[in-house]
């Protein structure tokens, strides 16, 4: 073997990986990266998660990305370590499907018509067909087929590139030599793991495999120890996940190693005990690409049939492996550890998690608001502390969930998600002011209880009112976005012009209160005060509506909306605006 052919054999890896990658990421993109995030909410079974496991695999081509995934969801609470033993163990068989892949490459045909099933007009059509869909289409959809057929395409160039390359090997007597040491299941299995960690990928490794069976001089016997190993040696990545995660997230990476190991042990103790008893003929069967896809998943289904009933023993193993330690330092919420790091090359993920923590952040801010309105009605220092700390919350998941949004704009993203994302982002300093308002208010509360500051009962009344209608315009608010809804969203600016004017009418009224000495001006101080906190919570409310109209619209132009949104909605927008100013009238 020359130089040349090394080279072409290198290169062929490299285009084989290339395809590889450009075709999951259609995939992903094809399947409207909702297998991803349903892979959480829909593995409260045993059959959902083993089934889920091995679909989400084969459509990401990894179940290493899989695994790591899975030792997020763990990490983050979203997931028990039983849970993702079973979606590793589906996986572990999603990942044979790239191998039947791989074989459309070696389709030859002879003349006539089966010559059009040949690899070189396959791979013609193929990727003629993929940049054309690439180039010409409008929908994004298409457009996402043609990566799938153009990675597929570059792929089965780069396995008929690997198969050239070594097809001089068979004449070469240290490659025949080096195939049947393989027959020994150590040296095979031993071979195979270093080969699949050296690649950190799985399916490469069996791809480069079935190349090499194209030379005629691979058998079963030295095949299947390769095979083995190449099982084993894609938990290495994973092993790798765990740094940096929780006790339940460690154990989860270990699920990868010890399922994989203990199922190579199990087969190859059952397979060679068997095949002694009975002498098997097809062991000096040579394979060829097709034959070692089939093996292969014969060999992981097994693999998973023995390690189900074994699920509990697995989890016993890696929880006595990993123990259990005592926090050493403040323990992150459920919504700070909600945020993975390992999900951000998993946009459709990260978004999902993202969306989670704001919504919580929607929540907070309500219910710190709803508080400094009980503050205003009777004075109580434990609920002032309690308004402290959710605006302390929300401090933190603010400072958290933008450094992560920031992070996940690097990568690759559809538009609708960089809409999700620029929403997110947008929306963030507006819930976080909200709950620093409803500080704002609950100090001005303290300032009433500590100087026995009272207000008439005009006041007493107008504060009541325009709470009222700030309750309505914050629940308005904060149900629209975590439904999403657009529709919702435009009932949010006529609820706010209407506090605006409350405002105007409820000050010039203390004003006139003041001249007639009916009232102090210390009293008139904090009491204006308290009228503009409400009055800029109903701001932020109108700022988050507005980011989700334009966006919604595609445009980011808010002032042109603020402009124009009575003349958008006419008689409709008069309509609500009537509705609240006899819902909320002083």
């Amino acid at each position: 073997m020359g130089v040349k052919e090394i080279i072409g054999l290198l290169s062929g890896v490299a285009l084989f990986l290339f395809g590889m990658s450009v075709m999951g990421d259609g995939l992903k993109k094809a399947s409207g990266n909702k297998l991803e995030p349903i892979l959480f909410r829909l593995t409260n079974t045993m059959p959902k998660a083993v089934i889920l496991g091995a679909a989400v695999t084969a459509v990401i081509q990894s179940s290493c990305a899989t695994a790591v995934m899975v030792v997020g969801f763990v990490n983050s609470g979203m997931m028990k370590v039983r849970q993702g033993i079973y979606v590793t163990l589906g996986a572990i068989l999603g990942t044979s499907i790239t191998g039947w892949i791989i074989c459309l490459s070696y389709i030859e045909g002879a003349a006539g018509i089966a010559q059009f099933l040949s690899t070189a007009t396959l791979t013609g059509v193929v990727a003629l067909t993929g940049i054309i869909m690439k180039m010409f289409a409008k929908k994004q959809g298409i457009k996402n087929i043609g990566d799938i057929l153009l990675g597929f395409a570059v792929l089965m160039f780069g396995m008929s590139a690997m198969s050239g390359s070594v097809g001089g090997l068979r004449e070469e007597a240290w490659f025949t030599s080096a195939l049947t040491s393989m027959s020994n299941p150590f040296l095979g299995i031993l071979v195979g793991t270093a080969f699949t960690a050296l690649l950190q990928s799985a399916s490469a490794a069996v791809g480069i495999v079935q190349a090499l069976s194209t030379t005629g001089a691979m058998t079963f016997d030295s095949a299947l120890p390769l095979l083995m190993g190449i099982s084993f040696g894609a938990s290495f990545p994973v092993i790798l996940s765990a740094v940096g995660a929780n006790a339940g997230g460690r154990r989860t990476a270990l699920v990868y190693p010890v399922s994989t190991g203990i199922g190579v042990i199990l087969t190859s103790a059952l397979f060679y005990i068997v095949n002694a008893i009975f002498h098997f003929g097809f062991t000096k069967d040579i394979m060829n690409p097709f034959s070692l896809a089939f093996i292969n998943t014969v060999m992981r289904l097994l693999m998973l049939i023995i390690l189900l009933p074994l699920s509990g023993l697995i989890e016993k193993l890696v929880t006595k492996l990993i123990k259990e330690k005592e926090p050493t330092k403040k323990e992150k919420t459920v919504a700070v550890r909600r945020l993975e790091e390992r999900f951000i090359s998993h946009p459709a993920l990260a978004i999902e998690q993202s969306r989670m923590t704001v919504n919580e952040m929607a929540d907070i801010s309500q219910e710190a608001i709803m508080l400094s309105f009980e503050l205003l009605e009777k004075f109580d220092a434990a609920k002032l502390d309690k308004i402290k700390k959710l605006e302390s919350t929300s401090d933190e998941l603010e400072d958290v969930l933008g450094s992560y949004l920031v992070k996940l704009t690097r990568q690759e993203m559809t538009k609708k998600q960089n809409e999700d994302v620029s929403l997110i982002l947008h929306t963030l300093p507006d819930f976080e002011s909200i709950s620093d308002l409803a500080v704002s208010i609950g100090l001005r509360a303290k300032i009433l209880k500590d100087n026995g500051y009272t207000f008439s009962k005009n006041a007493s009344h107008e504060i009541n009112v325009m709470c009222a209608a700030v309750a309505e315009v914050v629940s308005l608010t904060k149900q629209a976005f975590v439904e999403n809804s657009i529709s919702m969203a435009i009932k949010v600016e006529p609820l706010e012009e209407y506090i605006d004017h409350l405002r105007d009418v409820i000050k010039s009224n203390y004003v006139a209160r003041l001249k007639n000495e009916e009232c102090t001006l210390n009293q008139g101080i904090v009491f204006s005060d308290i009228i503009t906190n409400l009055e800029r919570v109903s701001d932020q409310c109108s700022k988050i509506a507005v980011a989700m109209i334009e966006l919604g619209a595609d445009s980011y132009d808010t002032h042109e909306y603020l402009n124009t949104v009575r003349k958008k909605q006419g008689k409709l927008f008069q309509s609500r605006y009537d509705e609240y100013e006899k819902r909320f009238a002083l």
